[in-house]
């Protein structure tokens, strides 16, 4: 398998510091959140974490190919949303992975045209053509 490289149309730069417990900021200062785990794994819960910034991330990138679909097929995506949901858990060949689980709200379609959309929506949502093979994805409509 190649990888296929792109022609960058924007760069995000962010720099982490003391990992999963400190602070997160971008370079032109639009970011800049305190990270700590969650009480289920051993955090106060204090801050973000990444799973929660991986979320925020990828729904908001499914929305956007969910658009780029709709305004091919010319359908009425107006009111949707997307939610993300990420988990963080051991792999049994050691180490920890992550899976997640998109639901999307189409208010104008039935569930079936939400289906097709999510799909398509799957093929061009730029977090989807990184993760694909490499974890568990699942879309639901809501």
């Amino acid at each position: 398998m190649s990888i296929e490289r792109i022609d960058p149309l924007y760069t995000a730069v962010a720099t982490a510091e003391n990992g999963r417990d400190g602070r997160v900021a971008s370079d032109d200062g639009q970011l800049d959140v305190v990270v700590n785990p969650p009480k289920s794994m051993g955090g106060n819960g204090a801050g973000t974490n990444p799973e929660q910034l991986f979320a925020a991330g990828y729904s908001a990138c499914f929305q956007g190919a969910m658009g780029v679909v709709a305004r091919q097929e010319k359908l009425d995506i107006s009111g949707s949303t997307v939610t993300a949901k990420v988990s963080i858990g051991k792999l049994s060949a050691g180490g920890f992975g992550i899976a997640v689980e998109l639901v999307a709200s189409v208010p104008a379609l039935d569930e079936a045209a939400t289906k097709d959309l999510l799909e398509k929506a799957h093929q061009v949502c730029p977090y989807s053509n990184a993760t694909r093979g490499n974890i568990e994805v699942s879309l639901s409509a809501a």
